[in-house]
């Protein structure tokens, strides 16, 4: 999932951010360009939000801008991105002039989402798919499954594909093994998340509440790469005992599709609109360097698997290096169980199914 050059890169990313907080550089920008979306989902009500949308001048005039370079990897999202009414104009102007962008859908409209991938060529290509048939019909509200797979059919073979599943309350750790299953039938990627809130998504329930969480996780997850972890620490943090600082705002941002760049996905505290500012004024300007340095510090509200994922990647592979306690003396006090000395790897290992 991860080359040794990304990495590295995203190391010396990390130091730049620190050291330079007024020259800060994306690593991910994620942009929610439309609310238009098709699916009628129980973990996201963004469907029930008035239509809206970033324009194509308005992503251009983001894309301009001095922290964002050829390395940032943009996302174009919805809702729906091939909803869009300018997505056609968009994805031409990717193409040409930054290849390194993904594209997630929801496969609902498939023969659409398979000519703009030929014809556009995205870096990556993400679908969601949350379990069987059944399942899926009740999380999503729609009976597309049938269509997620013949996108799957159609690019496999064509393009780097990824399945997104989402374990919520509506669904089941059956349904994560399920859909491991598919990606493997394929031979393509999945991401795991969990389901939490994000105040864009206007989502209201935030834990999933089984109590045997990991006797539940199916074994065929280790048959994935960088999925474990997230899932395992989940139980962790939802109990209370895992905490880490949030660097992940630090190089990772999101905007929405009326303009606001919120400090986080998860939270609803505005940074700016770039509407009104420059992504460079709004991101590197004295008031975001004072938001996100205090909430890097103290803000651990949340299992988003685009910021927390960065946090465990970043401390784990300190920890191959340092000792606990050294790392400790720069990043600051975090632990990742009730016992504060333990390790990642340690808990990994008491854990290991």
């Amino acid at each position: 999932m991860y080359s040794v050059f990304d990495y590295l890169h995203n190391g010396f990313l990390y130091l730049n951010n620190i050291i330079r907080p007024r020259h800060k550089r994306l690593n991910q920008l994620m942009l929610y360009s439309t609310t238009a979306c098709q699916s009628r989902c129980k973990h996201c009500n963004i469907w029930q939000k008035p239509v809206e949308h970033l324009s194509f001048e308005e992503i251009k005039k983001i894309m301009a801008s001095k922290c964002v370079d050829k390395r940032t990897t943009v996302g174009l999202e919805g809702g729906e991105f091939i909803l869009h009414p300018e997505a056609d104009k968009i994805l031409e102007w990717f193409r040409d002039n930054h290849p390194r962008y993904t594209l997630l859908s929801n496969g609902l409209a498939p023969q659409k989402v398979i000519d703009a991938v030929r014809r556009y060529r995205p870096h990556h290509v993400f679908l969601s798919l949350d379990g069987d048939k059944e399942s899926y019909q009740a999380v999503r509200g729609r009976d597309g499954y049938d269509r997620v797979i013949q996108v799957i059919e159609a690019l496999k073979d064509e393009f780097p594909l990824s399945l997104m599943f989402c374990l919520t309350p509506w669904n089941s750790f059956a349904d994560m093994a399920y859909v491991i299953e598919v990606a493997k039938k394929y031979k393509i990627d999945v991401r795991i998340g969990i389901y939490g809130t994000m105040a864009f998504f206007d989502t209201t329930s935030d834990l999933i509440e089984d109590k045997d969480f990991i006797a539940q996780i199916p074994e065929n997850i280790h048959d994935t790469q960088e999925n474990f972890d997230f899932v395992a620490l989940y139980d962790q943090w939802r109990s209370g005992h895992l905490r880490l600082r949030c660097q992940s705002i630090m190089s990772s941002l999101v905007i929405h599709s009326n303009g606001n760049v919120p400090v986080c996905q998860n939270l609803d505290l505005v940074l700016g609109n770039v509407k009104e500012q420059t992504l460079d004024e709004i991101f590197n300007g004295k008031k975001a360097c004072e938001i996100q340095c205090r909430q890097s510090k103290e803000c651990n509200g949340c299992w988003i698997n685009f910021h927390r994922k960065y946090d465990i990647i970043l401390l784990r592979n300190l920890e191959r290096f340092l000792p606990k306690r050294l790392i400790e003396r720069f990043y600051g006090p975090y632990q990742w169980t009730d016992d504060p000395r333990k390790t990642y790897r340690q808990y990994l290992k008491d854990i290991r199914l």
